[in-house]
């Protein structure tokens, strides 16, 4: 009898390579979707960048910091975050208040702290810390939300998005928005409060147009008439769109496009790269890339389901759906489906911090899915 008592109780043999690192808190796929699409990314933006050979490396060096964050964040487990959720949006409530009071100026815009070694945005915290405190709210709370959820819920992804859109910077306060109203909604919201809001939002526009910067005001302008001033403010989607449509079926080439290599297009290498891929690599090549971004979403939203709590399904759907808003809204703007708000293309366009905070937010998915795993072997 006890032999059979240690046989029964003796692990489960490892089968694949994915239970192999689950073991190690990585989900195999996941960290192989992510890695992909930021390869890549450095493909694309050596010409982006005109071939420039340090930014490319520099983007490799902050692409590599951001896995290391992930795979870190992924070893801590989801209850972790979930007693943590106060304090760290306490921690980056505050920092934003520090940004509105003593933040640096740079390019019109108070979005930064100085750290003496560097310099700091904490709006970028913001886009973990609104769907971790949302999704521990609703973890204590009766689903369906009741009214008096929804409006504290409501207050705890209003005031960042608020402080975000002073400094001014309206896409990240669209994202902070979009990444805590997602866990609400992962959370059963129900249609008939969605709809409320839309009439609500709708019939605040007026006033909102006022309270926009000249320089909102013209974007909105220009999106819905791009050709009022094309060598103005519509420059930027003329050119983009140009770009775009002379990509064809197959693409001009890697190194070939004409659109960035003789300054035409102007932020080809952060906000307008997906331009500067179209061209090069064409429809086939565009039609690759949301492919691994689409597998990346279904991928987090697999674990979502598959999630142990309430908390663990709202926290990776969030953050899984956020990443597709991302994505949406930079292949929006640069075909001109939508404004232009600054930003950029997931792990493709060149900037370090929204890279490192994605691959952050993926850490945590990840963390859900691995010790779910582990718990349940």
């Amino acid at each position: 009898m006890t032999n059979v008592s240690v046989i029964s109780s003796a692990p489960k043999p490892v089968t694949s390579w994915s239970e192999r690192f689950a073991r190690w808190h990585f989900d195999l796929w996941l960290g192989l979707l992510l890695m992909a699409v930021g390869g890549l990314g450095l493909f694309v933006l050596y010409s982006a960048s005109g071939q420039s050979l340090p930014m490319v490396i520099s983007q490799a060096q902050r692409l590599v910091l951001g896995l290391a964050v992930m795979i870190v964040l992924a070893q801590l487990p989801p209850e972790f975050y979930r007693a943590a959720a106060p304090w760290f949006y306490g921690l980056s409530l505050l920092l934003l208040v520090a940004v509105a009071l003593l933040g640096v100026h740079a390019k019109g815009a108070q979005r930064w702290l100085n750290l003496g070694v560097m310099r700091f945005q904490p709006s970028e915290l913001m886009k973990l810390a609104a769907p971790i405190a949302v999704a521990a709210y609703l973890q204590s709370r009766h689903l369906p939300p009741s009214f008096g959820t929804i409006l504290v819920s409501l207050l705890l992804i209003a005031v960042p998005t608020g402080l975000i859109a002073m400094q001014p910077d309206l896409g990240t306060a669209l994202l902070v928005l979009t990444a805590g109203v997602l866990a609400l909604f992962f959370g059963g919201l129900r249609w008939r409060w969605i709809l409320l809001a839309v009439a609500a939002v709708a019939g605040a526009a007026p006033m909102l147009w006022l309270k926009l910067h000249d320089y909102q005001r013209n974007r909105l302008l220009t999106f819905l008439d791009p050709e009022r001033d094309p060598l103005g403010a519509g420059y930027h989607i003329t050119q983009s769109k140009i770009a775009i449509g002379s990509g064809g079926l197959f693409g001009k080439g890697w190194l070939m496009g004409t659109q960035a290599k003789l300054d035409f297009l102007p932020e080809a290498h952060t906000d307008f790269i997906f331009a500067v891929y179209s061209e090069e690599l064409g429809l086939i090549g565009v039609l690759l890339l949301l492919a691994l971004y689409m597998v990346i979403v279904v991928r987090c939203l697999v674990i979502s389901m598959r999630g142990q709590d309430t908390f663990q399904r709202l926290l990776a759907g969030s953050l899984g759906l956020t990443f597709f808003i991302y994505v949406f809204i930079n292949c929006g703007m640069v075909i001109g489906l939508l404004p232009v708000v600054g930003v950029p293309l997931p792990l493709v366009s060149y900037g370090g911090t929204s890279a490192v905070t994605l691959l952050a937010g993926f850490g945590i998915v990840m963390s859900v899915q691995t010790h779910r795993k582990l718990l349940a072997s």
